[in-house]
């Protein structure tokens, strides 16, 4: 008969010789969502011995995240700026750097006066989308993504939190109404070179939708497209944000400057590295 304790430690070494990082960690919120449970609870039940059938249950999910798949595909959420977002393989898994983004767009929005208009291109699981739609309530929020398979769960993500957002389907601004004119026009795009893309983690690599990761040869291909055919879509005040590869956010300013964008800032990630691009249209 095995404690919590026990299958949290054997389990730990498991993931460990597999090369998954915080391995503890992720056995303990691997088996807080096989028991239903907080996490923290567990601490309180150490002693507390598994049935068979929790084992079992238990037992398939570190299997799983032994072969590297990552935990928030086998848990089927995670926390977006303290939303719970539903993930599955057909979308990225969001990233810190990307609640960065939300929050310097929801705060431009909240600055404006009426009902401010935000486009997301490449929503993916729509946490962007709706993280805007939640902190800004007098924003309406549009969002395009690509894959059918993503929107359809961005759309269930939406419902859920009761975030009014119009999608469209479609390849970027070839998706968005024609006469859509924004204060604010946010995206996460694929930025990650091809050649790079098979010297990721495994979580990653394996397992994470390569049409969100692949930005082509030099992980500029959307800031290209964004940059040639978003002015179409802008307000005169209003701001491009995009999440960056911090190895070629100076790439990415000067595309923008060479279409004719001010760039304000290329603002830091919580390591100090260039992860956020603000821009406005040149007024001059």
């Amino acid at each position: 008969m095995l404690s919590i304790l026990d299958v949290i430690q054997r389990s730990a070494d498991f993931l460990a010789k597999r090369g998954v990082a915080s391995p503890r960690l992720q056995v303990e919120l691997l088996l807080a969502h096989a028991l239903k449970m907080p996490r923290m609870k567990l601490y309180l039940n150490f002693e507390r011995v598994l049935s068979e059938a929790e084992l079992d249950a238990l037992r398939a999910l570190v299997q799983r995240r032994g072969q590297r798949e990552p935990l928030q595909y086998i848990v089927g959420s995670t926390s977006f700026c303290g939303i719970e977002v539903g993930l599955n393989p057909s979308v990225l898994i969001p990233r810190p750097e990307t609640e960065l983004l939300a929050e310097r767009a929801w705060v431009f929005l909240n600055q404006l006066a009426d009902a401010p208009i935000a486009l997301d291109l490449c929503a993916g699981s729509g946490c962007l989308a709706i993280a805007l739609a939640v902190n800004a309530p007098k924003s309406r929020v549009h969002a395009v993504e690509i894959s059918g398979e993503a929107l359809a769960l961005a759309r269930e993500n939406a419902a859920k939190h009761g975030a009014q957002i119009e999608f469209h389907e479609g390849d970027f601004f070839s998706a968005a109404p024609p006469d859509l004119r924004c204060d604010v026009i946010v995206s996460n795009p694929p930025y990650i070179p091809s050649s790079r893309i098979e010297a990721l983690e495994p979580e990653v690599r394996d397992y994470e939708p390569r049409l969100a990761l692949d930005g082509g040869a030099d992980g500029q291909d959307f800031y290209r497209k964004i940059a040639a055919q978003g002015r179409g879509f802008l307000r005169p005040e209003g701001r491009v944000m995009l999440e960056l590869d911090e190895d070629g956010a100076e790439a990415t300013r000067k595309i923008f400057v060479n279409e004719g964008w001010e760039v304000e800032a290329l603002e830091k990630d919580y390591n100090g590295q260039a992860r956020i691009l603000i821009a406005h249209l040149n007024r001059r």
